[in-house]
């Protein structure tokens, strides 16, 4: 009878704005996501990486309308499931702990390599199974939802406009993913920036489940900052390879 209600309400002028605003909402809070998929997918040869991807949002989609479906386990996680003094550890802060950790490690050894410069030898092509890069996807995904789903329900009551919202967020991002990637990968300063970006959001991600709640947006502007300076830097570079214009043979060739 609810979702009978929720379809009803779902043509509305107000449901219509309310799926406009939530999809782009979806969308931001989904940069950090796309970013880890462009870099995990690089581990696999150039012919599976889109396949890995769409593959992996495919499956995260599934998972995203699951949680959605099941709102009051989202909520259940919020309650302490044991306490470390005063301290009660939720379902939650697992989870967010486990995700922080986890995309800490996975951004440490990409960093490393980076440095080291593995990228460009022999060693890169220690290459990770395709199931196992999609299941990496699929994982991380679960833990960024929480914020996207969290504040899906603090904006809307209709389960279908959330449903909507995250269909249309995870096909634009299935659609420009590629083009991300390609960017990232083929740009080895914005690659290191997108991997220090990763490693902030794993320690936000560690702090939220200690209770320390940092505004993304904060972490937002800063990275567009570095991202808009690296661009110019990019800009700059790529003039200064231009070869330069030789003065005296141009007045050779007018004489």
């Amino acid at each position: 009878m609810h979702l009978a209600q929720d379809f009803q309400e779902l043509f509305s002028f107000a449901a219509l704005i309310s799926l406009l605003t939530l999809s782009v909402l979806e969308i931001v809070l989904g940069i950090d996501n796309i970013i880890f998929i462009s870099i995990t997918a690089d581990r696999l040869p150039r012919a599976q990486q889109g396949r890995a991807r769409t593959s992996g949002l495919l499956l995260a989609l599934i998972m995203r309308i699951l949680l959605l479906c099941c709102i009051s386990f989202i909520a259940g996680l919020k309650n302490p499931l044991f306490s470390i003094g005063d301290f009660g550890v939720t379902g939650r802060d697992i989870i967010l702990f486990s995700g922080g950790v986890f995309l800490l490690y996975k951004t440490t050894v990409e960093l490393h390599n980076k440095i080291q410069g593995y990228d460009e030898s022999g060693i890169k092509i220690k290459k990770t199974s395709f199931n196992a890069i999609v299941m990496q996807i699929v994982l991380i995904d679960i833990v960024f939802s929480f914020d996207s789903i969290l504040t899906a329900v603090g904006l809307v009551t209709n389960l279908l406009i959330m449903i909507f919202a995250v269909i249309i967020a995870m096909i634009i991002m299935i659609v420009f993913s590629g083009k991300v990637s390609d960017f990232i990968n083929n740009n080895p300063t914005i690659k290191v920036l997108a991997l220090s970006f990763l490693l902030m959001i794993g320690m936000v991600l560690i702090l939220d489940s200690f209770h320390q709640h940092i505004d993304k947006k904060y972490i937002y502007l800063s990275i567009a900052f570095s991202l808009f300076v690296e661009m110019l830097n990019i800009r700059m570079r790529k003039k200064s390879k231009k070869p330069p214009l030789d003065n005296n043979n141009d007045l050779r060739d007018v004489i």
